[in-house]
């Protein structure tokens, strides 16, 4: 069942054929999935030991393929919050000011993407356009290329990347892609690692 989310997610399109008829929907969506680390739930859990076998994790894991992780550009790893981080009296920023530098970074995109018909946001930009509009310092270059050899990314997992890197700037107000946005960007392909499940 997950497999054929992997085309409405690249496309943002599906198509279904019935017998002589193959009729396509638009199906432009944003995905939002959670899983366990583990069976047992622990794995990399900062106080609490995985208690599943050798091997486990990674056959776990492998229940989404690599293409369809390929295709979400975020993945988070969430660890519990002690009771200390919740009590601790910091001054967070509040919904109302992220609202307002999300409206402000979707603005950017929108007139980023005005003459390229069907593009709104960064998370639609073609792979042809990536190039153009995500350009990188050498500095950034050399990181980028680093997590791929390090990391086993893909060819695709280094567009969504530079996507990221670019949407994160947008936040921030940055016109340039910077090699901390690129650093953070990399942070997020957490599931892409080739190391990840070994036990």
């Amino acid at each position: 069942v997950l497999e054929v989310m992997r085309q409405p997610l690249e496309d943002r399109k599906v198509n279904i054929a019935r017998a002589k008829i193959s009729v396509e929907f638009p199906a432009n969506f944003m995905l939002i999935a959670s899983m366990n680390p583990c069976p047992c739930g622990y794995y990399s859990h900062p106080e609490k030991d995985c208690v599943c076998q050798a091997g486990v994790v990674q056959k776990y894991l492998n229940k989404i393929s690599g293409p369809l992780l390929d295709r979400i550009d975020l993945h988070v790893q969430v660890t519990p919050v002690s009771f200390d981080e919740m009590t601790a009296n910091r001054k967070n920023e509040t919904s109302q000011e992220i609202r307002e530098r999300v409206i402000k970074a979707r603005e950017i995109q929108t007139e980023r993407f005005k003459g390229y018909e069907g593009v709104y946001s960064n998370a639609m930009m073609p792979s042809s356009l990536v190039k153009e509009v995500c350009v990188i310092n050498s500095a950034g270059k050399i990181l980028l290329k680093t997590a791929m050899e390090r990391l086993g990314l893909s060819a695709r997992a280094y567009d969504r990347i530079l996507r990221v890197a670019r949407t994160i700037a947008d936040l921030l107000g940055s016109v340039d892609i910077k090699t901390e946005h690129i650093a953070e960007a990399i942070q997020y392909r957490s599931l892409d690692r080739d190391n990840w499940g070994q036990k």
